[in-house]
């Protein structure tokens, strides 16, 4: 007993010194806006919930919005507008309530009709609010998605200055400025769009600022006396890592504070994107894509401000706790089954189970509700969360009982070669689903990888207690089943995949990858197949 309390409390250290280390908060720079201070422009679409703009009976109330600029008023001077529809041709309106400019945008496509209840509805806008409206936005990204021909856009934006007294621009990635330079002869100045993070090659948030400035100073020397607006920069608070550009609540303030002094220093003018997270984004570009906002969606409440420290895990001590409660419980439901003899190699191999139990559950519960979309995406989520929550305490109890994880014939099989003794078929049922999610993950990330979450941290809780286990207990003798060797070869052919497609800078993917194998590796391990 005196052995199982010792790793216990050894065990509770650990995992409170590591979510003391992963929670402390990082000092940043002071703020760069000055006592009254505020944002030049933001970003603002105002869905909530479970709105979006993808189901066109959607409305906006009014009161909604006015919720929104109330908030926003208080941190900027202007919004960015994006389109007129779904209500939000009522902004412009009740922005100047609030003293808000109004960058008015309209949403140009490849269908005629609706580009042209855009454009009419913009421009009407523009000539009813001119004390509001700062300028037009004609269109956002066509040429990108390829919407329109260069010359068509160019058309379209003369037309529309012809009707307006406010200035003009269109917004697109600053690549397709310089691919399409005739464009800038039409609009009164230009508005670029820089994510470090979209990048063809994503720029890490430590090298963003320069990488900005660069792009910018390139965008200006091609287009002399135009001023140029950069329409577009930002930072995501969570999702997937790309390359070495990793989502995060520091990294967004840091990348938002460096821009904010950059503009200051050099003297331009910037629009922040965006104002709110868009949970709706998500289903366009997954996880990554609803939390690029300086709100939170649900709270409504900044995610920075001031000079104040940002943690990435701002419930760490919650998650702490949470963690040294599941180690407590890893360790009383393995002292329930002890024997005199326990040797000492066997608490250790618990306590290695409860403290990546205990380290990873709280992590784990903090992404439920961040990667879960839909009835599918929660599936998942939940599944994974119940594997990684099973596996340490089960194969804890299999690891001090001595027991083998049976192969899948004895879950799956004829009756009469069914496993009998319930903690092996309890793991063994627990190894069958922590393999099918890695199917789910590890194919996702071979063929449609671009949007899809690396679900590290339940996996590893879920796959570390079977490795532990074929290390610290003797396994049957025989053939290698058929189905663990096929999971196996699967697994171990997508890390492969994996590793490359991703590159090795993205730690997300190397550490999903290290699970994946060693689940492989488990797999393959395992005998007790019929002669």
């Amino acid at each position: 007993m005196r052995h199982a309390l010792a790793f216990l409390v050894l065990t509770a250290a650990a995992v409170a010194g590591v979510w003391t280390w992963l929670g402390s908060p990082a000092l940043l720079m002071p703020s760069q806006l000055g006592r009254g201070e505020k944002l030049y422009c933001v970003s603002y679409t105002p869905f909530r919930g479970s709105q979006t703009p993808l189901d066109p009976s959607t409305m906006i109330p009014a009161a909604q919005i006015e919720d929104d600029l109330t908030r926003l008023s208080a941190v900027t001077d202007c919004i960015r507008t994006y389109s007129v529809d779904f209500g939000l041709d009522q902004i412009a309106g009740i922005a100047a309530k609030h003293g808000l400019k109004v960058m008015q945008g309209l949403w140009l496509s490849s269908s005629l009709e609706k580009s042209h209840y855009q454009i009419e509805t913009a421009v009407a806008l523009a000539n009813k609010y001119p004390g509001t409206i700062r300028s037009v936005v004609v269109g956002n990204e066509v040429l990108l998605r390829g919407d329109m021909t260069a010359t068509d856009l160019a058309n379209t934006i003369r037309a529309i200055k012809a009707r307006v007294h406010v200035p003009v621009t269109y917004a697109d990635v600053w690549e397709f400025w310089l691919r399409n330079r005739d464009v800038a002869n039409a609009v009164d100045f230009i508005t670029i769009h820089i994510l470090p993070y979209w990048e063809d090659f994503p720029i890490r948030a430590g090298v963003a600022l320069p990488h900005i400035e660069s792009i910018r100073r390139q965008v200006v020397a091609a287009f002399p006396g135009k001023e140029v607006l950069i329409g577009e920069v930002g930072w995501p608070s969570a999702g997937r890592m790309r390359e070495g550009a990793l989502p995060s609540p520091v990294n967004q303030t840091r990348v938002v504070q460096d821009v904010l002094a950059l503009s200051k220093r050099e003297k331009f003018n910037v629009n922040i994107i965006e104002a709110f997270d868009q949970p709706w984004k998500r289903a366009l570009e997954g996880t990554v894509g609803g939390h690029w906002g300086l709100f939170d969606a649900a709270t409504r409440a900044p995610k920075f401000a001031g000079a104040q420290a940002v943690s990435n895990h701002p419930l760490w001590i919650w998650q702490g706790v949470g963690g040294i409660i599941f180690t407590v419980i890893i360790f009383a439901v393995a002292t329930s089954v002890r024997t005199k003899d326990t040797p000492p190699s066997l608490w250790l191999a618990v306590s290695m189970n409860a403290l990546v139990g205990g380290i990873l559950i709280g992590w784990t519960v903090e992404n439920v509700s961040i990667e879960s979309l839909g009835l599918g995406g929660w599936s998942r989520s939940l599944s994974l969360a119940a594997v990684a929550i099973a596996a340490p305490i089960v194969l804890s109890v299999a690891t001090i009982c001595g027991t083998p994880v049976p192969a899948f014939f004895r879950i799956l099989g004829p009756k009469n070669e069914r496993m009998q003794n319930p903690v092996a078929t309890s793991a063994g049922v627990i190894l069958i689903a922590t393999m099918l999610l890695a199917f789910v993950v590890a194919l996702a990330l071979v063929f449609d990888p671009r949007y899809r979450d690396f679900p590290f941290a339940p996996l590893t809780a879920a796959v570390v207690p079977f490795v532990v286990h074929r290390f610290v207990v003797a396994q049957p003798k025989g053939t290698r089943p058929t189905a663990e060797i096929a999971g196996a070869v699967v697994l171990a052919l997508s890390v492969i995949y994996i590793l490359f497609n991703e590159g090795f800078a993205n730690w997300q993917s190397l550490w999903l990858c290290a699970t994946l194998a060693a689940l492989s590796f488990s797999l393959a391990r395992v005998r007790d197949a019929p002669g």
